[in-house]
């Protein structure tokens, strides 16, 4: 029975990380266009957090927290939040959502190389397959040059591949580190200490701080999706995964989000959605079945 139910939990924590987030691409870059990138990162982190501890609380888990613990909970708060997204959040001004989405594809690569790297274990067959055809769909994404020839597009893909790089090295670190037990409360430190650190990062930057009355109902819409889905569901869901199944088969989110951002983005905001895209974009999702259909030795 208990298995049933944890594997019931994993396949719905798939689906979370799968649709929800490819879904925030959309939001964040509806958000964005009228809200500095800092602060909207900020609000939305620090929102998610409070909700998080104030249900952990309802639930009555333990929001204890060891030296140790609060020091693992601010690195991984910095490499998925505060750079792995807030830096990302400023890069969708300068590229399409479904294009940023497609670019942050590359994770599972980065995380086999560092897993490669970290622990020297060896690439299997299955997973040389989806690396390989990981890197042609994305060498037809990129080589497309009407995506490229925008202001400013080169340097957005240039800072989206390195917070896909922050994004993975937080996959591989926080799967192996000593985090509060419950998933609830460690995303809900996460998300605080994330918030406060992009807070005086968009101080420093002098963005432009607003009530949220004074927001479009677009963007307080994109706001309230944000924070409850895509960071108390969702991130929740994550974490959860990071510590029951591999870490390769949980980066394969990121092979999975872009093809639901690149065509959110094309449904709801009349982003260019080129031939090219969607054949990359099933080159991409084959990658996905090769990397999960791994034997986890």
């Amino acid at each position: 029975m208990y298995l049933k139910k944890s594997k019931l939990l994993i396949v719905l924590a798939f689906i979370s990380i799968y649709v929800i987030w490819g879904s925030t691409y959309l939001f964040n870059k509806v958000a964005v266009t009228e809200l500095p990138p800092f602060f909207l990162a900020s609000v939305r982190f620090l929102t998610a957090g409070a909700l998080m501890m104030f249900f952990a609380i309802l639930l009555k888990h333990n929001l204890s927290i060891s030296r140790k613990q609060l020091l693992n909970v601010g690195i991984a708060s910095f490499f998925f939040l505060v750079y792995g997204n807030g830096v990302f959040v400023w890069a969708l001004k300068y590229v399409d959502s479904g294009f940023g989405a497609l670019l942050a594809s590359t994770q599972p690569l980065f995380v086999l190389f560092l897993l490669r790297l970290i622990d020297r274990k060896p690439f299997q067959k299955k997973s040389m397959i989806g690396v390989g055809l990981g890197v042609f769909g994305m060498y037809l994404l990129v080589s497309q040059q009407e995506l490229t020839t925008s202001e400013g597009s080169l340097l957005g893909t240039f800072m989206i591949l390195t917070c896909v790089l922050s994004w993975s090295y937080g996959s591989v670190f926080v799967s192996k580190a000593n985090l509060p037990k419950s998933f609830m409360v460690s995303t809900g430190y996460q998300m605080l200490v994330a918030g406060t650190i992009l807070m005086f990062m968009s101080l420093s930057f002098n963005e432009t701080w607003s009530s949220p009355l004074s927001w479009s109902t677009d963007v307080q819409v994109s706001m309230l999706m944000l924070i409850v889905f895509g960071g108390v569901i969702a991130f929740t869901a994550f974490n959860y995964l990071l510590k029951e199944v591999a870490t390769e088969k949980v980066s394969t989110s990121a092979y999975v989000n872009p093809v639901i951002a690149l065509f959110m983005g094309w449904f709801f905001l009349d982003e260019h959605l080129t031939t090219q895209s969607v054949f990359a974009s099933a080159i991409l999702l084959t990658g996905v079945y090769f990397i999960t259909s791994r034997k986890r030795k």
